[in-house]
């Protein structure tokens, strides 16, 4: 059975999520959105990292997936640089769902990719698997009254599971809904601790997501039902990735997923200035 929608309720659905931005930017106001607590680590650890596994849900598989943007980010900054990039996302998941010490058994999880030829490329026997496990928890997980305490569980035990097959643990820091924008400060609170507890970077997306809706609420960061990211929405998580994991800024690349260019502009600009910010420099 086909369901269809009236043209009226697709009309208020759009108007509701624009409504929704327009509160956020009037609750965030012009003051940028912050952790309370300052992030210990400011370094992923690893100077040009080789690969990566992202492990999460459906805010990492968006508009075709985040690690694909982050890697075209790379190649137009380097052409020469090369970032092999798993993905292993559940839909809906907490990073509880996920068996991370499973992706690191041999000859499975990322044990081969594809070139830029469509050529399967085989690892060398005894090579690292993974340089970095980047990692996010489902969108409420944190600070969930009944889930805060899974939250703080698996960031130990899979920032254990990373660091025994020698890779390093990354956090990724979620965004706030469109309509509850309290939840930024307090995503950001958690992730910032869990990332000094155990020894993790933490990337601040969801601070760099208030800090554009702030600046400019028009720029729809949101699909209709107001949590996962339009494409400005995945643009910008992975601007704020790049600047975080390489300490560059994004700020002039000619990669812009397709958005017009003053937009790109100004996601790299959002995402730079955010990660400058968060990290004290």
């Amino acid at each position: 059975m086909t369901t269809r929608f009236h043209p009226r309720r697709r009309h208020f659905s759009r108007r509701l999520g624009i409504l929704a931005l327009f509160a956020f930017a009037t609750i965030c106001g012009s003051a940028p959105v912050s952790a309370q607590t300052k992030p210990k680590i400011l370094r992923v650890g690893i100077e040009r990292p080789a690969s990566g596994i992202y492990i999460g849900n459906s805010f990492f598989y968006y508009n075709n997936g985040l690690p694909g943007h982050v890697n075209r980010l790379l190649a137009a900054a380097d052409p020469q640089y090369r970032f092999r990039n798993t993905l292993a996302a559940i839909s809906g998941s907490g990073w509880d769902w996920h068996d991370v010490e499973s992706y690191f058994r041999p000859n499975a999880v990322g044990s081969y990719s594809f070139d830029a030829k469509n050529n399967i490329v085989f690892n060398k026997p005894g090579e690292r698997l993974f340089d970095l496990a980047i990692m996010m928890d489902c969108s409420q997980c944190p600070i969930h009254p009944q889930l805060k305490e899974v939250f703080w569980q698996y960031a130990k035990k899979h920032s254990e599971s990373v660091r025994r097959h020698g890779a390093l643990p990354v956090f990724f820091m979620s965004w706030a809904y469109a309509d509850k924008p309290e939840m930024t400060a307090q995503l950001a609170e958690e992730y910032t601790r869990a990332g000094n507890e155990f020894n993790a970077m933490v990337i601040p997306a969801g601070l760099a997501f208030a800090k554009s809706v702030a600046q400019r609420p028009t720029l729809n960061l949101y699909v209709g039902d107001l949590r996962h990211p339009s494409l400005a929405g995945t643009y910008l998580a992975p601007c704020t990735v790049y600047a975080s994991l390489f300490h560059k800024s994004p700020v002039g690349l000619p990669y812009t997923a397709g958005l017009e260019a003053t937009t790109a502009r100004f996601l790299q600009e959002v995402a730079w200035s955010t990660v400058q910010e968060y990290f004290g420099e």
